[in-house]
């Protein structure tokens, strides 16, 4: 019997019949003869009664801040809850389950509270639940330092406790069970003309994570990527295939698929909003001497484009008081351009393909959008744009590259 990992996020355990479709989940991987080690996230969202954020503010708002140790002792509870929840389900219907937290499964941390790294993994535990027929409930999110103190990894640790998982026992894939039907080419609340993604590479999906897109944490993919694991964006609600993450989209599509798409150069379009653009002009600037002032201010920077007389960088809306305030405090002039947005072509077929650039400006220009800045590299465009024209220029993109 091969191994394989399923996760289930919070909205697949969060209601009743959310995890009877869980188990159905289970039990039909059971029958095509594959063994499941099962990893939930905490139930719900803000205002579930178990959901991670409910359990924070209930002691914030009856007790005050938290320590960050305490923290993640409060963090780990929706997750064992789930675990718990789950395991019992499952034995309920007539499949052995038993519960573990993230340290009971072998998943070791550094001590870093609240967004700790993982070190390594010693499923042992795991493995012995399996060889006796159970299926395995394991806590996402967290772990235990080497003294067993418990440490939580940050948003998106139950994607990376799947990988992670997966890459120690040797899973044959990773599943990754959601409320959508696939890693889709873009975000279908700002352009209605986005669709689902059968096959998409390591590379491609890392690179649309960090352009904003919310299709899975970077950690998780880095983790089957190391292992070469085929990792499934799959919809806990249907029976749709969803989306293959592989090394190669080759591997698992069809000669018809390949046939078909092989002249798409773009797969996805990916944004991220509430971008701030700043512009130094100064011949004299002194630009590694800024950049270290940002860096150890904790502001990072996201396009950046430099010139002997002026120095021009994006950071995020959020952080925008904190470096005009060192901007301030060092006297550097500067202008800004707020409310706009970053836009990203991501594909691998691009590389070394001309004119990818231009027909993506020609294609803003047509559509009378200011285009204040751009990147790019082998395998992405990147584009600034005001805010207010991001549906249209997503639309429009999709249209021109045909994905």
């Amino acid at each position: 019997m091969e191994l394989i990992i399923q996760k289930f996020g919070g909205t697949s355990v969060a209601t009743k019949e959310s995890r009877i479709a869980v188990v159905k989940k289970i039990a039909k991987a059971l029958k095509e003869g594959e063994h499941p080690i099962v990893i939930v996230s905490a139930m719900g969202r803000l205002g579930a009664p178990y959901a991670t954020d409910t359990l924070l503010e209930f002691v914030r708002s009856n007790a005050g801040d938290i320590e960050e140790r305490e923290c993640d002792l409060l963090l780990s509870c929706g997750e064992i809850i789930s675990a718990v929840t789950m395991a019992t389900l499952l034995n309920k219907h007539g499949i052995k389950a038993k519960a573990f937290t993230g340290g009971q499964a072998g998943i070791i941390t550094n001590d870093d509270f609240t967004q700790a790294d993982l070190i390594h993994a010693e499923p042992k535990q795991l493995l012995d639940c399996v060889a006796e027929g159970f299926i395995p409930v394991v806590a996402g999110f967290q772990g235990a330092t080497e003294d067993g103190q418990v440490t939580t990894i940050g948003r998106g640790g139950s994607d990376t406790t799947a990988s992670m998982l997966g890459s120690s026992v040797g899973a044959k894939r990773i599943e990754i069970f959601t409320d959508v039907d696939g890693v889709m080419t873009g975000d279908p609340r700002v352009c209605d003309r986005v669709h689902i993604i059968p096959a998409i590479s390591y590379n491609e999906v890392f690179q649309m994570a960090d352009s904003g897109a919310k299709v899975i944490h970077p950690r998780a993919v880095e983790y089957a990527m190391r292992a070469n694991i085929p990792l499934v964006i799959k919809n806990t609600f249907t029976e749709a295939e969803g989306t293959f993450i592989v090394q190669t989209v080759p591997q698992i599509t069809t000669d018809q698929y390949l046939q078909e798409h092989h002249h798409k150069i773009v797969s996805s379009v990916a944004h991220r909003v509430n971008r701030v653009q700043y512009t130094i002009e100064d011949s004299i600037f002194n630009e590694i001497d800024l950049l270290d002032k940002v860096a150890r201010a904790s502001v990072s920077i996201d396009l950046i484009n430099i010139f002997p007389t002026m120095k021009v960088f994006t950071i995020d809306g959020a952080k925008q008081e904190k470096l005009e305030t060192l901007l301030d405090k060092y006297n550097y002039k500067y202008t800004k351009v707020t409310n706009c947005a970053k836009v990203t072509l991501i594909g691998e077929r691009m590389t070394g393909i001309p004119g990818v650039i231009a027909r993506a400006i020609k294609t803003l220009t047509k559509l009378n959008v200011n285009i204040l800045q751009t990147a790019d590299s082998l395998t992405t465009i990147a584009v600034l744009i005001p805010e207010g024209d991001l549906s249209k220029v997503i639309c429009a993109l999709h249209e021109e590259f045909n994905i």
